[in-house]
């Protein structure tokens, strides 16, 4: 079984680097951004299953990221964290396809549960 590739987008660092050793201690292959800009980009070249992203950032927003990333990939799941979680954020972002939505701060096993629940249904299972 080939190992999930996820994407963790997060302009605080620290987000990113508790995130990513979490994730791989899990199995799956994690690429980490702090700019939207670059993961923009990458999701242009590389495949993900999983992106996870924050809402809120400079540049280039979480929304917009999630819209591109389902129109390249519509089988790509989608998990927002964010820091400023409304109703109409959630709905909107669920409107668009979010898999799931996860407000901060955040306990790292939440975040390790909603992807595994992410990779199931990416398995059919």
């Amino acid at each position: 079984m080939n190992k999930l590739k996820i994407m963790v987008l997060d302009d605080e660092p620290i987000v990113c680097k508790r995130l990513k050793p979490a994730l791989e201690k899990q199995g799956y292959e994690v690429d980490t951004f702090t700019q939207s800009s670059d993961a923009m980009e990458q999701i242009k070249n590389v495949n993900y299953d999983i992106i996870i992203t924050d809402l809120k950032m400079k540049g280039v927003d979480g929304m917009q990221l999630l819209t591109e990333a389902k129109q390249l990939s519509p089988k790509t799941e989608v998990i927002v964290i964010t820091g400023f979680a409304t109703m109409e954020t959630a709905k909107e972002s669920f409107h668009k396809g979010v898999f799931d939505f996860i407000a901060k701060p955040f306990k790292l096993s939440e975040i390790q549960e909603v992807v595994s629940r992410a990779e199931a249904k990416i398995r059919g299972e």
